[in-house]
């Protein structure tokens, strides 16, 4: 059987129209409350599972949000595949307000106060993370986009900051100088997390603004509503192209993301403590027994 498609929605997205059999669900995890109900259905013919990042209402802040079990809840639910869409500043002049960009990299400039790891407690495991983003997935979310009329742009690096306030300019130079194309605060966690679910993670970055490097060129200073005006443009578009993609994902995976965790989990079986054994049995599971 094939797996579902979970839609997490940023600004903005907090529900997806068109789905049928829908149903709220309120999923318990070992890492607490996620961010919102889960909501679960059939659209384009696939079962789906939406859930909105910063609750309706736009309420948690990105360093507040639980990613954990955001993730976990997904993979609870049976998802393989997660969608993301995003708002992004722009690092690059090339890449304007309203495209939309698929990321291939991701650097962190967290201050670690999030969790992005289900491990620990008494296991220990590392990942290969050199691709962090499904190469099949992103090639499919682009090319839907493409076709949806899109201003759409596959690869380059996303720059995860902390947030919640913007950058200054010292830090926007900073980032433009090492290559970096654009900027978001919440992307990182959730696909560190999903490739150690083994959950294929890509993600639909919208973009609402040059980052503030742009100023000097008289362009209008960065506001919080502009960047909700714009990112409520691109919410339209990045919905048909979820909406699009949809049927062409209910295939097996042939992807690293399936089986990421083999061979990576260095902890023996019998020196984990009972607790976490339970706690992960869904993620280690099939590897210790």
């Amino acid at each position: 059987m094939t797996g579902k498609i979970g839609i997490i929605g940023g600004s903005g997205f907090y529900n997806i129209e068109g789905i049928k059999n829908v149903k709220s669900i309120d999923v318990k995890t070992p890492f607490g409350e996620a961010s919102s109900e889960y909501v679960t259905g059939v659209l384009e013919g696939a079962e789906v599972v939406f859930l909105a990042r910063h609750d309706k209402g736009h309420k948690i802040l990105p360093s507040e949000i639980n990613y954990r079990a955001n993730i976990y809840g997904m993979k609870k639910l049976g998802v393989e595949r997660i969608i993301s869409v995003s708002a992004c500043g722009s690092l690059k002049e090339e890449l304007k307000p309203l495209d939309i960009v698929v990321p291939r990299q991701f650097v962190d400039r967290t201050n670690y106060g999030r969790e992005m790891t289900f491990f620990g407690s008494g296991i220990v495991a590392h990942i290969q993370f050199a691709d962090p983003i499904c190469p099949h997935l992103s090639k499919e979310l682009y090319e839907a986009g493409v076709k949806a009329g899109a201003s759409m742009h596959l690869g380059g690096t996303y720059i995860n900051m902390e947030g919640p306030q913007f950058s200054t300019k010292a830090e926007s130079y900073l980032y433009r100088s090492w290559g970096m194309d654009i900027i978001g605060m919440t992307n990182l966690a959730e696909a560190k997390l999903a490739r150690e679910a083994e959950i294929c993670y890509a993600t639909l970055a919208c973009i609402t603004d040059y980052d503030c490097w742009h100023m000097d060129q008289a362009v209008e200073t960065v506001s919080l509503d502009m960047i909700i005006q714009n990112l409520l443009k691109n919410v339209d578009v990045s919905k048909k192209i979820v909406k699009s993609v949809l049927p062409k994902l209910a295939k097996k995976r042939d992807c690293v993301c399936a089986s990421a965790l083999k061979d990576s989990i260095v902890t023996r079986s019998e020196a984990i403590p009972a607790k976490t054994k339970k706690d992960l049995e869904l993620i280690i599971g099939k590897y210790i027994k």
